[in-house]
């Protein structure tokens, strides 16, 4: 799993690449901290590259959905395929995110 952080056009911006699954959670809520950590930035969550996510890979996009909101940012998800739609679908994930 790979996980890159950069700043476009004042948004913060994840770009995960890989599968996010159990084993690689706790490495990739390391890698983005700075988006738990943002003011009032509005975060871009790129899933292009993204191949699988379990729930412990969702407990993360929630976590920075709790931390973001209240500080006046809003957070996109981008690029989902249709399998990782799914999962957010039938976790009621895609009524929580907006979408890009």
């Amino acid at each position: 799993m790979k996980t890159t952080i950069q700043e476009q056009d004042g948004n913060l911006v994840a770009i995960l690449e890989g599968r996010l699954d159990t084993a690689a959670a706790p490495e990739t809520e390391k890698a983005m901290a700075p988006l738990y950590n943002s003011q009032g930035q509005n975060v871009i969550i790129d899933c292009t590259a993204l191949e699988y996510v379990s729930s412990s890979g969702l407990r993360i996009f929630l976590g920075i959905l709790k931390s973001v909101k209240p500080k006046g940012g809003h957070v996109y998800i981008k690029g989902i395929s249709d399998d990782i739609r799914a999962i957010f679908a039938m976790t009621g994930f895609v009524n929580l995110f907006e979408f890009k």
